[in-house]
């Protein structure tokens, strides 16, 4: 029998919520913005579609190794969990303090000003005080009360929009196949790409995929609420990542089939600011006139289901590090009646509020990249560590390729940390300022356990 209690999270959610969670949280707005960025870069289809495809793989090394440690040690906190098993307290906390003040509600502040950006391109907002700010504001409120309820029920919203929005990325891919005129790309062609060099610059495409594949590490985080986590995590996980693998793969053939290089360089990114997204260049070729609000109304739901995935999932994790007498205390329980960590929802909702009135999550959310990347390798590296030292963890599932997969995933990620910081490396100094400001408060607050 399931033991309840104020400070008991329920195993609530079945393979289905699982699934949409993984695709769901993933799926936001990388897949409609970043292969402007990517192709700004390599300046060739074959290479861009090429850093996609090497960007997929190693993120489903990696999920296949958290399925494994997941699967090991199914608990709230993900990551924070394996982190203090594996390595101490220490470790788990920094990566706590990090997902606590800028890497969680940093993310949902960048979504729900995404949704108030597109919104705005389909009806004025200059009506409403506050104009797009108010309006990522609400939603970003919205969610999270939606969430304070049972858990279920910010899964069944999950699975809504999760579905929703693979059928409108479905729709986009089949009216630019059945109805665009294509362009007749020679796979070779190549177009003015960055400085540097092509290894170089592959490094820091890989990036911008690897940041529309951002999430399939969430899932872990609930990993106390999932019903035979053994058998329901790795599915989900490795059938979840198999399904955005082939959207994506999709999507980016979609793209070049009916836009040059040039259309798809000069597209919205940094570099062009003001310019529409690759996505809705590639609707407009069958929609017309009609393709910037479909578009619009899709960037919507992908954004709200990535945002509602990420309250769900992020919030569990200062409820993991409150329990263990890390954090806040009151972080630590749960609803009497819902059975959900209802303060650590609300405080990361109001983290998650001011950075998107400050506008500085961007900044923020940059600065922490390199860092969350160390933490991804060093939980992924604690596989050799657990099962070396803890051979009786119950699993179900081993990871396929072993060691070849996740040593494959420490490689990679080895690479592109260190490329990362040899062509940006202030932002990277920053992010370890970041995360090493969690040291003093880690030992203060030890000393006052003690």
């Amino acid at each position: 029998m399931q033991e309840t209690g104020q400070n008991t999270l329920l195993r609530s959610l079945g393979p289905r919520e699982a699934m949409s969670l993984v695709v769901g949280t993933i799926i936001g707005t990388g897949i409609f913005l970043k292969t402007a960025t990517m192709t700004q870069q390599l300046g060739s289809m074959k290479y861009v579609m090429l850093a996609w495809i090497f960007s997929g793989i190693l993120s489903y090394a990696g999920a296949l190794t958290y399925a494994e440690l997941a699967s090991r040690l199914p608990k709230s906190g993900g990551e924070y969990a394996i982190l203090n098993h594996t390595y101490g307290t220490l470790f788990g906390f920094l990566f706590g303090w990090m997902r606590f003040w800028i890497g969680s509600p940093g993310s949902i502040a960048a979504y729900g000003v995404a949704v108030a950006t597109f919104l705005a391109g389909l009806f004025s907002t200059d009506l409403i005080p506050g104009g797009t700010k108010t309006i990522a504001v609400f939603f970003i409120a919205l969610f999270s009360l939606i969430n304070c309820f049972h858990v279920s029920q910010g899964a069944r919203v999950q699975t809504f929009l999760t579905i929703l929005k693979a059928a409108l990325i479905f729709g986009l891919v089949a009216g630019v196949f059945l109805w665009g005129t294509p362009t007749l790309h020679n796979p070779l062609e190549t177009s003015e790409a960055g400085p540097g060099s092509i290894l170089s610059a592959f490094g820091l495409a890989m990036i911008a995929a690897l940041w529309a594949f951002d999430g399939w590490n969430n899932l872990p985080m609930v990993g106390g609420e999932i019903r035979d986590p053994q058998k329901n995590i790795p599915l989900a996980l490795g059938l979840g990542m198999l399904i955005v693998i082939g959207l994506y793969l999709l999507v980016n053939w979609a793209y070049f089939h009916v836009l040059t290089l040039e259309q798809i360089q000069n597209a919205n990114s940094s570099a062009h600011k003001d310019a529409l997204p690759v996505a809705t260049l590639a609707a407009q070729t069958f929609l017309g006139r009609w393709g910037i609000p479909a578009l619009s109304v899709a960037f919507v739901i992908s954004s709200l289901g990535a945002m509602n995935g990420s309250i769900l999932t992020c919030a569990r994790v200062p409820f993991a590090m409150a329990q263990d007498g890390l954090f806040w205390k009151k972080l630590g329980q749960a609803h009497a009646v819902t059975q959900v960590p209802v303060w650590s929802i609300v405080v990361q909702a109001l983290i998650a509020i001011a950075l998107a009135l400050s506008g500085t999550f961007d900044q923020l959310t940059d600065y922490v990249v390199v860092a969350s990347w160390a933490f991804y390798v060093l939980v992924t590296a604690s596989i050799f560590i657990i099962r070396k030292n803890h051979p009786t963890l119950d699993t179900s599932f081993k990871v396929p390729g072993y060691p070849v997969v996740p040593l494959l995933f420490i490689i990679a990620g080895a690479f592109l940390i260190g490329n990362s910081l040899y062509r940006n490396p202030f932002e990277g100094f920053i992010g370890a300022a970041i995360i090493c400001a969690g040291i003093p408060v880690y030992f203060f607050i030890q000393r006052r356990r003690y």
